[in-house]
Parts: structure tokens; sequence; C-alpha cells
């Protein structure tokens, strides 16, 4: 099989953390091509999307004292060729948030790889349709409370009957711009104001979940089923479990009312195309539906002693021979 992979740039990818290394890793491992692009290589000619594609080879991390570890010299790229992504088996649409226009502009561009014949992982629609954080709202029995609005007063009075809140941007990743607000707090309009840039953009503001600070556990979920969890365990006077903040990753189970929700998104997961998610769960509640590049899976593998990229390779034969049957 061939793989291709829209990445960041690969010299600024993090071996031993980021999934997509992890999944070209097991590719490789499979005996499958692995070819790495970005946005600026993705053309459409004659109806067809196209790409620079450059194939690369890896050498895998090594778990040293309960740590991956990765050689300086982690990948050897070979010659680029510009070929139509027809050419690939498979197409992972792996670029880290936020989605800016020319996020947007790409999954245009990838409308035009004939689905029937090309796996799009996550699918362009699906990418489209999901806000990572407006997505989770369709299932209303597994979120918190939760509103969004750029209405100040609105937001205001929320605060206000909850005592405590959590604010995140629409837009954000990695827990960026996510606030505590708190009824009392002196500076709550001000921080709704900037937020919201006085008004101009709507914001999540979810009821604050006391059991935060037990863990955000992350599931992921291949074609629908859940596959594996980590939990992340906030550090000191930060209320933040997100890896990318300093959080502490934990073993973690998947319970059944986890289960349960997970259940409950599936088939609507798989109507839209997106087969590899990761779910954000805070005391038994779905708090956001991550699309675009979820991670976790070197801390899943490192503490469970698991390879989830193995499952995922193995599961792409079933789904490529369901294209051509």
């Amino acid at each position: 099989m061939k793989l291709a992979f829209i990445i960041d740039p690969i010299s600024a990818l993090d071996p031993g953390h980021d999934t997509s290394v992890a999944l070209m890793e097991s590719a490789q491992a499979a005996g499958y091509e692995v070819w790495i692009t970005q946005f600026d290589q993705l053309s459409v000619l004659d109806g067809q999307a196209w790409a620079t594609l450059t194939p690369v080879s890896l050498k895998p991390v090594e778990l040293i004292d309960g740590l991956w570890v990765a050689t300086k010299d982690w990948f050897v790229l070979g010659d680029a060729q510009f070929q139509p992504l027809a050419n690939m088996d498979a197409v992972w649409m792996r670029k880290d948030p936020p989605v800016t226009v020319s996020y947007l502009y790409t999954t245009y561009l990838l409308d035009y790889v004939n689905p029937q014949q090309t796996l799009l992982i996550n699918h362009p629609r699906g990418l489209r349709a999901a806000n990572e954080k407006m997505y989770a709202l369709q299932f209303q029995g597994a979120i918190p409370e939760t509103i969004v609005s750029q209405d100040k007063s609105v937001i205001l009075q929320f605060v206000q009957d909850k005592g405590m809140a959590v604010l995140k941007p629409l837009g954000g990743k990695a827990g960026e711009g996510i606030l505590l607000l708190q009824a009392e707090d002196r500076n709550l309009n001000s921080l709704i104001e900037i937020s919201t840039r006085r008004g101009q953009e709507p914001v999540m503001v979810q009821v604050y979940l006391p059991e935060a600070q037990q863990g955000d556990k992350r599931i992921i979920l291949l074609d629908g089923e859940p596959i594996g969890a980590v939990n992340r365990v906030p550090r000191g006077q930060e209320f933040r479990g997100n890896m990318a903040t300093g959080g502490r990753v934990v073993q973690a189970q998947i319970t059944d009312q986890e289960k349960s929700i997970c259940s409950q998104l599936g088939p609507v997961l798989k109507r839209d195309g997106l087969m590899f998610v990761g779910i954000d769960i805070i005391g038994g509640y779905l708090t956001e539906v991550n699309v675009t590049s979820p991670t976790g899976i070197r801390e899943i593998d490192r503490l469970d002693n698991t390879s989830l990229g193995e499952k995922v390779m193995h599961w792409l034969v079933t789904a490529k021979q369901g294209l051509l049957h």
C-alpha cells in the first residue's frame, strides 16, 4: 500500500510524541510506502488532486527508561515527485490546527480525490463540518451544560448562574485561550470582551466540572470504535490537563459510561467520514471531538504496552478492500 500524509514540516514534529510519526512508523513496519506533503504542495489538474509527494524512511523511536527516544537523524527523505493523489491507497490529513482559511481551501482540493479509489482520513467533508468544539453539541445527552455565544450579557448570566465555567475559543487548540471564569472575578467582563473580540466572535462556555482535577481523558476512536485511552491530569495550580500545557499522562481504562458515549458518536462519525478521532471526556461528560490531528497514540502505546498504529494499519487493509468491492 502507498500512504500519503499531509502534515506540518516533518522537521518540526516531535517523534516521541507525535501521532502522525507513530502512524508513519507503523505503516513502514507493515511494509507500506510512506509519502509526505504539505498544504502548499497540493494542486488540482484536469479535475484531479495532485501533490508534490516526498518518500520518507523512518528510524523508529525506542522506549528507554519509560520514554520514547529518537535518534537525531530519525527520518530520511527521498526524491520528491509531482503525482496524482489517486496513486495513493490512502491520504491522511494530519495538519495540526488551527483550522485556517488555508486549511479549508486544502479540504476543497481534497474533494478532487476519488473516495471510491483512495481512502481519505479524515474525509474533507467531515473536517469542514466538525468544528472540534461545536461538533459535540449534537450529543446533548453526553455533554455538560454548554452555551455558545458572543453576547457578553448571555455569557455573564451563565457564569453567574453556575458560579464557575470554562470558556473555550471555537478555533483553539492544545488548551490555548481556555479560561476558568468565576462569577466573583473582577476581571470577568474584560475576559469575556477579550475572548469574544468585543462581541465579534462566539465562544463556547461550559459549566466547570470539578472532576477535571482528576483528569481529562482522551479516547481514540477508529471507524467509530474506541481502541485506546489515556488520562491527562493537570499539574499544580493549572486547571487544564492538555499535554501541551504540561498535563501528566496516566494509564486509563474506558468505562461503561464512556463506551456508551462512543456508541452514540460512532454512527455519526462514520456518516461524516471521520474515521480517526480523539474525544475528550471529563467526569463522564463529552467535552470535545478532535478530528484534525488527534494525538495520544504514543502515550497509550507506552502506558499500555500496545501498538495502536498496528491496529490502524490492519484496519486500513480491510477498509481499502471495502472500497474495491
